[in-house]
């Protein structure tokens, strides 16, 4: 038992320091959006969470899936709020975003929620197999909601969106 808690705690670090690295860095340094940019990284989490998930979902008791769902609830909370922190302007013609003080705050407090709820499986025996597969279907589908509330203020302020190709040139 003790090597598959390493492994989770690994997993967790590995997934804080990705979603770090490509999601929040590039928020707080800002970003001309994108379509690509806006649906990529959440649809490939959103893929691998899915079938990890579902392949653990059979082993799975009660509590580890009551938590999955209560994890899903709050992070998708945190995804539509730390959407609506997110700065909006136009640069080049192009909607471009940059995150907030605020916006980092709830990055932090996105992974802490996380990590809490694993903890929180951990003290009531309940942190089977899916408590550790679904970790990127439950980021995955934070930042996806965190995309989409974006996307939908652009469109309400009429901002464009770039191209890919435009992208990579208005970006360098």
């Amino acid at each position: 038992m003790g090597n598959t808690s390493s492994t989770t705690v690994l997993l967790y670090v590995a997934i804080a320091a990705f979603v770090f690295w490509r999601v929040i860095l590039k928020q707080l340094a800002g970003s001309t959006l994108s379509a690509r940019s806006l649906w990529l990284i959440p649809v490939i989490l959103l893929a691998i969470g899915g079938s990890s998930t579902l392949n653990a979902l059979p082993t799975a008791g009660g509590t580890e899936i009551a938590l999955l769902g209560a994890d899903l609830v709050v992070l998708t909370v945190l995804g539509v709020i730390r959407g609506g922190s997110v700065a909006l302007s136009t640069r080049d013609g192009f909607a471009f975003q940059k995150g907030t003080a605020l916006t980092l705050i709830l990055w932090l407090v996105t992974i802490g929620v996380r990590v809490g709820f694993g903890v929180l499986g951990s003290q009531l025996d309940a942190s089977g197999p899916l408590t550790s597969a679904s970790i990127w279907l439950s980021v995955g589908l934070s930042i996806g909601i965190q995309n989409a509330v974006i996307y939908a203020r652009v469109r309400n302020l009429g901002l464009a969106v770039a191209a890919d190709r435009q992208t990579a040139r208005v970006d360098r």
